[in-house]
């Protein structure tokens, strides 16, 4: 395995990854396990470090407890108490009591979900079962990590005597402290206090000689002097003996219990080294979770096949500034081994090749990777790169020097293992010459048969691409219409620098940007403009897809619609059949009983013409019974129509086709009306004057007579109206109804035939559509579909 730079993980940014695991880490033990990541070859081994990852970042995403504190580093205290006659301290033992409960927390949760996370459950090995070292801890110490008292019976005796000896003296001072206070030889707020170790009372340095006992301190004024009595001196030396007393004993107890422990030290590491690998692990999840990873497919083949990488780093700060991501997806084989990324500057071609090179080498050491669940990675032995300026003054070397000794190692040690990546290949000398150069690099690494990325404005390198096997041109794509870069990768055809646009847009001169074009070559200048022109179309061809695959989606929500509606109508239909029926077949038995009934009657009565009559008039009378009922007319409100002429302001009804309006003018026998908000002109024998009354309450019936079932409506509705042949009066409500219907019911186009003619219809249709709130814009129809006879209407969403 072979790695070139030696400061290749810094180049790549891995170094900041790494840093970002070890802050997820809760402590040292897993923070030391971030420094051991390393690249690895070993296919194994990182299967075996991806899924403990992948089962870790279930875990945390399903939201189960697991123990996320005292992750403690207890091998300094194991240290400590190999040497024998060494004891450690309680609060020692108190922190490594909390790291074996969080260890014992481990454990239980890994043993209860062992099938459900095998992977991790497998550490559980490096953990032995029978450490009773934390009831040892537990029986001596309290949950604050103090001595108890019945910690031995040697200590629980002094205690004891220790407590009677502190309240006796206490009472002793108290009475003294009282005398003192009542006789003013003591400051104002004093309390009885220690010095020494001893215990004193504050009283005023001019009034120390009226009382017997020793002076221990002074105030940093020294005004006041803390003093023992003469009364206590004896109770004070008492408490001396005795805590020096608890102080060895509670040495013989950490002695015997830091014995016990050091039996437990081989053990205790591998445990501690089991609860670091579980911090680490669980660093590394959370990171994941952060960054979205995932564990790809890991394929034995060489082959690549990356479905929306992403950056990390950079999806982190984008994130924090408001931004989104333009993910990587790229796809190499042994066929289309080396990929030749151009592009323009500042187009995102050196962040794809930093993409991927990290990317790769965070999933070689075992991290999950922040691409889609469907990408496939492969595993390399080696792995080079060759970004940014080498330049070394002690060296004395150039960048231009320092690129070709990269280059020196990438030819001589490149094999059908390695994956390279070279940024803006070529450059840092005159480019007729590091074109050349660059080229025969190229060809050579071609022929170790490695897999490489590399970025580059030389035109012989993309020429280069296009033509040898084992070689694919990669084009950053790029707005041409904005000239501005859409940081994605295209993979199959070589992208323009687009030099001379940007020159242009930026403000160069034009006559500075033609000697150019013409400085560089027609036969070049015409290979832009081809890369120019696909750009573009491509850009177009995208966008109608985007439009065919919206009209797609539509017309299937349209046909589940319909099928659901003709589900219904046929549901219904074979309800009522079967209701039909079935009250048919009650009808029909029991007409027959009937009919039955009276031939008998009729029998029975001999033909009796009186009874005869009557049984004939009982059967007509079922007869008329079982006549269907009609449903009766709902006669519509007719307007009322007044007498008198017409004038001004008067509400008018058109009488050959009932439409409603208000009259403007009167030119003698010509009137101008307004019928809603379009304006005719008509006869005056064609209309006739109505009342305001009558007018609201057609308009109520209008209005009730308009409101329709959707699910019906949509079964009928045509998206074609023609109103060809009609006058102009007439349109306005055709027009206006057929839009309303159509966007009440979802539909997007519509059109509208009018006619070519003289435009007057057509006009017509337009001044309305362009008043209409629903409508989002009109244009004609195509000319082999009736040209600017026919308006196609779109809604707006």
């Amino acid at each position: 395995m072979r790695l070139y730079p030696d400061n290749l993980e810094e180049k790549i940014d891995f170094d900041k990854i790494k840093d970002l695991i070890r802050e997820e880490c809760t402590g040292v033990l897993g923070a030391d396990f971030v420094k051991k990541i390393a690249f690895s070859k070993d296919r194994k081994l990182l299967s075996r470090l991806l899924t403990q990852t992948e089962e870790f970042r279930q875990i945390l995403v399903s939201g189960e407890p697991f123990p996320n504190n005292n992750y403690i580093n207890i091998y300094p205290y194991l240290n400590k108490a190999k040497i024998e006659g060494t004891f450690l301290f309680e609060e020692d033992f108190h922190e490594i009591r909390l790291g074996l409960k969080t260890l014992e927390s481990c454990v239980l949760f890994f043993k209860k979900n062992a099938e459900e996370y095998p992977q991790l459950a497998q550490l559980l090995g490096m953990v032995e079962d029978n450490i009773s070292l934390t009831f040892s801890i537990d029986r001596v110490l309290d949950d604050k990590g103090k001595m108890k008292d019945n910690a031995s019976k040697e200590l629980n005796i002094v205690r004891t005597q220790l407590a009677y000896e502190e309240n006796r003296i206490r009472k002793v001072l108290d009475s003294l402290y009282r005398s003192a206070k009542s006789q003013g030889f003591t400051p104002e707020d004093a309390s009885i206090t220690i010095r020494g170790g001893r215990m004193v009372i504050p009283i005023l340095a001019e009034y120390k000689r009226r009382i017997k006992g020793f002076i221990h301190d002074e105030s940093a004024t020294g005004q006041t002097v803390y003093l023992e009595p003469a009364e206590v001196l004896d109770i004070n030396n008492d408490i001396k003996d005795l805590l020096y007393m608890e102080r060895r004993e509670v040495q013989k107890i950490l002695t015997r219990l830091t014995d016990e422990l050091r039996e437990y030290i081989p053990i205790l590491k591998r445990a501690f080294h089991f609860l670091g690998m579980v911090d680490f692990i669980r660093a590394k999840a959370k990171f994941a979770v952060k960054i979205n990873g995932i564990n790809p497919e890991m394929v034995k083949e060489r082959e690549m096949a990356w479905q929306k990488a992403r950056h990390p780093l950079l999806e982190m700060s984008l994130k924090h500034q408001g931004k989104a991501i333009v993910p990587v997806s790229i796809s190499l084989d042994p066929n289309h081994r080396l990929l030749v990324i151009s592009g323009p500057n500042a187009g995102g071609k050196s962040v794809t090749l930093k993409t991927v090179a990290l990317v790769q080498y965070m999933f070689q050491c075992g991290l999950l990777v922040p691409m889609e669940p469907k990408s496939k990675c492969a595993i390399f032995d080696q792995f080079f790169i060759d970004i940014g300026d080498e330049q070394n003054i002690e060296n004395d070397l150039s960048t231009y020097s320092s690129h070709l000794m990269n280059m020196k190692h990438f030819t001589f040690f490149a094999n059908k293992r390695t994956l390279f990546f070279i940024d803006e290949f070529g450059t840092g000398t005159e480019p007729q010459f590091g074109g050349a150069i660059a080229e025969a690099l190229l060809i050579a690494l071609n022929k170790s048969g490695a897999f490489g990325l590399v970025t580059t404005h030389y035109g012989n390198l993309k020429q280069l691409a296009s033509k040898s096997q084992g070689m694919v041109n990669g084009a950053m794509r790029f707005d041409v219409d904005r000239l501005e870069p859409l940081y994605e990768l295209e993979i199959g055809k070589p992208g323009s620098s687009f030099a001379f646009e940007i020159a242009g847009k930026i403000g160069i001169p034009k006559e500075i940007v033609l000697h150019a074009k013409a400085q560089i070559g027609e036969t070049r200048v015409r290979y832009d403009k081809l890369l120019l022109k696909v750009e573009s179309e491509k850009s177009k061809y995208e966008n109608l897809m985007v439009e065919a695959e919206r009209k797609d989606r539509l017309l299937a929500s349209r046909l589940k619609e319909y099928n659901a509606l003709k589900a219904t109508l046929e549901d219904q239909k074979k309800a009522i059949i079967n209701e039909a029926k079935a009250q048919a077949k009650l009808l029909l038995d029991d007409t027959n009983r009937k009919i039955e009934n009276t031939i008998r009657s009729i029998k029975e009565s001999q033909a009796n013409k009186e009874a005869t009559k009557k049984i004939r008039q009982e059967l007509d009378d079922h007869k008329a019974g079982i006549k269907l009922e009609k449903k009766p007319i709902v006669q519509q409100e007719t307007i009322k129509v007044e007498s008198g002429a017409i004038g001004i302001g008067d509400q008018v009804r058109i009488k050959d086709n009932g439409a409603l309006a208000e009259v403007l003018e009167i030119k003698g026998k010509q009137v101008v009306i307004l019928i809603g908000d379009l304006k005719s002109t008509v006869k005056l024998n064609r209309l006739e004057k109505i009342s305001n009354t009558s007018l609201k309450k057609e308009k109520r019936a209008i209005d009730k007579r308009m409101s329709y079932d959707t699910t019906s409506k949509m079964a009928n509705f045509s998206p074609n109206l023609d109103i060809r042949g009609k006058r102009g009066e007439e349109v306005f409500g055709l027009i206006q109804n057929f839009i309303d219907e159509a966007h009440m019911l979802g539909i997007n186009d519509v059109k509208v035939i009018h006619g070519k003619g003289d435009g007057i219809l057509r006009e017509l249709t337009r001044n309305l559509l362009r008043n209409s709130s629903s409508v989002a814009g009109f244009s004609d129809e195509h000319a082999d579909r009736g040209g600017s006879g026919v308006t196609l209407v779109q809604f707006k969403d």
